[in-house]
This record gives C-alpha cells, sequence and structure tokens, in this order.
C-alpha cells in the first residue's frame, strides 16, 4: 500500500502541543521551527505501541538495547560507512552531543570556527560555555553555497580550536561534496583542529544525491571528526530525545572522561523509535524524499513567479528552504511582515548568525495543500503591500 503523507489536516496538527504548533495563534500557519508535520511511520508507530502496551518505559540501557547496531547497520547500507557500533555514543539530543565535544576538545577563550549563517544553537552553545565564536561567512556561487575555506584556514591559523560543520547544511539545504570535505579534513589536520560535524540532516538528501559523512573521507578525517546525528529530524522524533555521537577512540575518550551522567537522559522510547527508523523505515524515507523534492520545486517554482526579488537556492537536502529578502526591503524585517501581513511564522535570519540578515527559514516539510496556502498568503501579502 502507497504511503500518503498529504493527507494532514490543519485541525490535527493544531490539536499538537509541540512547540511549532502551541506558540503561535490558530490563524497563523507555522513554518518555523524545524520540525515537520508528516504522520508517524507505522514500524514507529507499532514499535512505540508495543512498549507502552507493555509498561516498557524504565531506565533506558542504550548500550544494550541494540540500538548502536541498528545505527552502524545502517550507515553501512546508505552511507558506505563501515562503523563498529562500540565507536558510539548515545546522547539526549545532537546539541547535547556539540556541547560534550566542545566541553571536552577545547577550553574557556578558545576560538571556534562556525560557517554562518548557520543552526542558532551552534552559536549560543560556543558562547554560553565561555569559548570565542569565529563566524566564517559561506560563500554564494553558481546560484548556491560553498564553504569559504580560505576563510576557515585563516580562522585556524589564527588559533581556531575546533569547526562546527552543519553537513547537510541547516539553513540552507547545501550538501558538501567530498572535494569540498576533503579540503576541510585537510586544513583541519594541519592545524591539529577537531571539526564536529552534526549530520542530522544526512537522510534526507534530495534527487538520489548520496551522503558522504566527513568521517569516511580519509583516515586523517576519521581522526579528527566527531560526528553528531540522530533519526530525530527525519522520522520527527525530537521529543522522543535520542542521538548519538561518534568518535574514534582518542576523540571519544575525553567525552566519556566527562562522567556517565553527561551523556544520560536519552529516553527508553526515543532508542526503540530509533531502532525502528533504522531498522524498518526506509519505505517511509523514500516516501518522504519524494514528497520533500516536490514541495521543494513548488517554493522554488512559486516564489520565482511571484516574488523574483527573493532569492532562494534549491536545496539539495532537507526540509528547509533559505529565502534572502533583502531585496524586498521590508523596514522591519521580512519574519515580522509575513507573520503580521500574511499570518505565516517563518524563522527570522537574524538568530542564525552573519549573513542571515534580511533573510527567513521556510519549513516545507508539510502537505501540498498545506504548503500551497502558506505560499498563497505570502504572495497575497506582497501583492497587498
Amino acid at each position: 500500500m502507497p504511503i500518503d503523507l498529504d493527507s494532514i489536516a490543519l485541525a490535527d496538527l493544531r490539536k499538537r502541543r509541540s512547540a511549532k504548533w502551541s506558540v503561535y495563534p490558530d490563524d497563523v500557519i507555522p513554518a518555523w521551527v524545524a520540525e515537520s508535520d508528516f504522520p508517524l511511520a507505522q514500524p514507529i508507530h507499532a514499535r512505540l505501541r508495543a512498549a507502552i502496551d507493555s509498561g516498557d518505559l524504565g531506565y533506558p540501557a542504550p548500550d544494550r538495547c541494540g540500538v548502536r547496531e541498528s545505527l552502524a547497520a545502517w550507515v553501512a547500507r546508505e552511507q558506505d560507512w563501515a562503523l563498529d557500533p562500540e565507536a558510539i555514543m548515545v546522547v539526549p539530543d545532537a546539541v547535547r552531543g556539540i556541547e560534550l565535544a566542545l566541553l571536552a576538545h577545547t577550553q574557556p577563550g578558545d576560538a571556534v570556527a562556525i560557517p554562518t549563517p548557520v543552526y542558532p544553537p551552534f552559536l549560543k552553545v560556543v558562547e554560553e560555555h565561555g569559548r570565542r565564536v569565529v563566524a566564517v561567512g559561506l560563500l554564494q556561487r553558481d546560484g548556491g553555497f560553498a564553504q569559504d575555506l580560505d576563510g576557515l584556514a585563516a580562522a585556524l591559523a589564527a588559533g581556531a580550536r575546533m569547526v562546527l560543520l552543519c553537513h547537510p547544511h541547516n539553513p540552507t539545504g547545501h550538501v558538501h561534496e567530498r572535494a569540498e570535505l576533503e579540503a576541510l579534513a585537510e586544513l583541519a589536520i594541519e592545524h591539529g583542529a577537531v571539526v564536529i560535524s552534526d549530520e542530522i540532516h544526512s537522510p534526507m538528501t534530495l534527487d538520489g544525491r548520496a551522503h558522504v559523512p566527513l568521517a569516511t573521507v580519509s583516515d586523517a578525517a576519521a581522526a579528527s571528526t566527531i560526528t553528531v546525528t540522530s533519526a530525530s529530524k527525519t522520522w520527527n522524533l525530537a521529543g522522543l530525545r535520542a542521538a548519538f555521537v561518534i568518535a574514534e577512540p582518542a576523540l571519544a575518550d575525553p567525552i566519556r572522561a566527562l562522567g556517565p551522567h553527561a551523556l544520560m537522559g536519552c529516553s527508553i522510547l526515543g532508542l526503540e523509535a530509533s531502532i525502528a527508523a533504522f531498522e524498518e523505515g526506509e519505505p517511509w524515507r523514500e516516501a518522504l524524499l519524494a514528497v520533500l523534492a516536490r514541495n521543494r520545486d513548488t517554493v522554488v517554482r512559486e516564489l520565482a513567479r511571484f516574488a523574483p526579488q527573493i532569492a532562494v537556492a534549491a536545496p539539495a537536502a532537507t526540509y528547509l528552504a533559505w529565502l534572502d529578502c533583502n531585496a524586498l526591503e521590508l523596514p522591519d524585517g521580512p519574519q515580522p511582515f509575513f507573520l503580521e501581513h500574511a499570518r505565516v511564522a517563518l524563522s527570522d535570519g537574524v538568530p542564525f548568525g552573519p549573513g542571515g540578515e534580511g533573510c527567513v527559514r521556510l519549513n516545507f516539510g508539510t502537505s501540498a495543500a498545506i504548503l500551497d496556502e502558506i505560499l498563497t498568503r505570502l504572495e497575497g501579502a506582497l501583492a497587498a503591500r
């Protein structure tokens, strides 16, 4: 039976209690926070139901439940990554994994190079722990984005001890090619830096593109890369609290040395859902990728039609589109304008760091009908200016 991801009613979504659907009034369509609207994959639903029905809601045992083996098998199958399950640490979410790597491998006052614009918690977690953010702006090239390798090299030469890489990239949807990753790894190795590669969006590369894990491009890259990932974005499981940190012993041991409580916080339901996603979630993911590619194309086509002043690079991954609205010259910025006049909530670009001014992020992880309503509202707001 075909998997239907388009039969989503706004009335049902408004009953959800997640942040996406509870922050704004009911006349606003939320297209901001990075969670999707799609129904839960049936294998995940069944596994969670079985755990609930059996009362299996006790303390999680992440090293004994099989989740590490499931993830290792998934990346071997889907990303050609031969991964030892023992190299996987379980944490509650990706940001916690980044935080632990930051604490283990840098000191207060150290500089951390971060390509921007980027997922705002990257910037916040570095600042909250007394490290210095060195923002390196992404390059705009051939209608898309690329890493500024010269800028990263300069930051590392000036003493940055770490690079935070979003791969695939949030908010632009850029997918890093192998050559780009090899060059970045060589820079890190040359300067003795650690790269944290957040690959949480890696199962959502579109148009048949392969995801290349940074740690796989060379032995030296593996020795300098800490990978953070999760099933949460693709299968929409963020509230279930399970993510994974992958590193070779020399990088993993300082993280484990922070103590067992540092790694705690995942939920038993998050582990069960992750196992179901990795072992049985492939048909649902294939249906998701088809819907996301269609929705991406709709966003790019319709914006070109009614708002050619908005620059948008077609994302090669994720369900997020980065809209540069600077040419519209909206006095208060695009996010307040579209919220007030279109009643659509987008993510303001400013918290994404340098390069985010005058931009918004649009979440198109929803049904065709809801996306059409979002775009109709944006078009109406601009036409009425």
